[in-house]
């Protein structure tokens, strides 16, 4: 997962590099708060795989064909994408990791109560 992550990091122009006293951190902040949203946005995805497996689920005579997606999971993932990037758009840039914390937690409370309500 990080070394997708630092791949769409480096295309995007982000500096890479991590801290020496914290390796599992990025020395450049900006850096360090899109891999914090870069992992809500995929346990968010796996939440919302894992609860509509049927979505998921494929013929086990058929063999996936690399690189093509099937419809419904690229609208899955599309929704869920969407969901994360309307979240954080309404992040204030001032808020800091905090903000992006308060973020994902209003995702796992959003996810709860549709859990719940199924």
């Amino acid at each position: 997962m990080r070394t997708a992550f630092e791949a769409w990091a480096q295309r995007e122009g982000h500096i890479v590099r991590r801290r020496e006293d914290k390796p599992e951190e990025y020395l450049v902040y900006e850096t360090q708060r899109r891999w914090v949203i870069w992992q809500a946005a995929l346990a968010h995805g796996a939440r919302t795989a894992a609860e509509t497996p049927s979505k998921f689920a494929r013929d086990p005579g058929i063999e996936p064909k690399p690189g093509i997606m099937a419809p419904d999971e690229a609208s899955v993932r599309n929704r869920v994408l969407n969901e994360v990037l309307d979240a954080f758009s309404e992040l204030d840039e001032s808020a800091g990791l905090e903000g992006v914390f308060k973020v994902i937690q209003g995702l796992k409370k959003k996810q709860k109560a549709l859990a719940e309500k199924a």
